[in-house]
């Protein structure tokens, strides 16, 4: 069965093709290479001892969508290509309103012509706004605090409306907390071009010596140290929740939002306290002020997940880190 991955060579889609090559589903990864590269694919073929296939398009590009569907027999897709920077999105809301919604359209757009109704989609705890009732379920009101956010939550209702239009299709809204971590072998991983956007590939790049400190935002929550709280997953644990998904949707039509998460809040500074301790590195760190839109604490309910998909977070918080550092170490010239 093959498997069209966007944005398979990012650091989530990496993970999973992985998992899928691993499984034994051919895969396509679709990239345009604007926040990947190419040697992650040549790594993720290494790992599974067998390569996936790959098309460099955009997303924006139909007719170049349409070729890869032409050129392959696409079963299913798991959806990842899109801008995801917070901060960009609110000084570039166009860009990503363009990007994210767009490309998405033109890529159900290429799957309805082809007959391929199966879609997981990577959504975000983001579509849970300003919730302060925590643990997040998925019932729970929705809205977004930043363009980013509101272009999960309208691809969401995109998906949503193409299903009420065709019933045969099969979509799973994956609504992830914090990935972080990397795989055992050191060979994939996070590897964000510039200044990093997530706290734990910031600390990773503290403990190499590429950033003088960590930048903590906030320190007067209303948590147990001040810090924000967040519900830190695994990447490869996260992975096989896609792996997970896409077996639902093959077996199940209709349309299912689901948390992917641990349903345990960890802090910042909580995070940074594991990492020295399975590096042994000290990370430095400064106190800035809060950032907008941020919120005291986010962590998931993950039980539908449990039960819908057999899916559960094997990981915890120190393999977390030490695969992270074991990561990092092992790419520490990576430009």
């Amino acid at each position: 069965m093959a498997v069209l991955i966007t944005g398979g060579a990012g650091y989530i889609g990496s993970h999973t093709c992985f998992e899928l090559l691993d499984a034994g589903y051919d895969v396509i990864i679709l990239d345009n290479f604007s926040n990947a590269k190419l040697e992650t694919v040549q790594r993720i073929g290494q790992l599974a001892g067998r390569k996936p296939a790959l098309c460099e398009v955009d997303l924006l590009d139909c007719e170049d969508i349409g070729k890869v569907f032409d050129g392959h027999k696409i079963d299913s897709v798991i959806h990842f290509a899109g801008l995801k920077a917070v901060g960009e999105s609110v000084q570039a809301p166009l860009k990503y309103y363009q990007n994210n919604i767009t490309g998405t359209l033109n890529l159900c757009e290429a799957m309805k012509e082809n007959g391929c109704k199966r879609m997981v989609f990577s959504s975000s705890a983001t579509v849970y706004g300003l919730n302060r009732d925590v643990p997040f379920r998925e019932n729970y009101p929705l809205s977004a605090t930043n363009p980013y956010g509101w272009t999960k939550l309208m691809v969401e209702q995109i998906l949503r409306d193409l299903y009420i239009s065709d019933p045969e299709w099969g979509i799973s809204l994956l609504r992830y907390f914090n990935p972080v971590g990397a795989h055992k072998s050191g060979l994939i991983g996070e590897d964000p071009n510039g200044i990093p956007n997530n706290l734990t590939p910031y600390i990773a790049q503290v403990a190499t010596g590429k950033l003088p400190h960590l930048n903590i935002f906030g320190n007067d929550y209303g948590t147990p140290d001040g810090t924000g709280v967040r519900d830190y997953l695994h990447v490869s644990d996260l992975a096989v929740g896609h792996l997970k998904a896409l077996e639902y949707v093959i077996q199940n039509k209709g349309v299912e939002a689901v948390n992917l998460g641990t349903g345990i809040g960890t802090s910042v500074l909580e995070m940074v306290a594991a990492f020295e301790r399975v590096s042994g590195v000290k990370i430095p760190y400064k106190i800035q002020p809060r950032r907008p839109g941020d919120i005291a604490a986010s962590y998931a309910d993950p039980s539908k997940a449990k039960k819908l998909l057999g899916w559960a977070a094997q990981r915890g918080i120190d393999e977390m880190c030490s695969d992270l550092w074991n990561f990092a170490q092992s790419n520490i010239d990576a430009k």
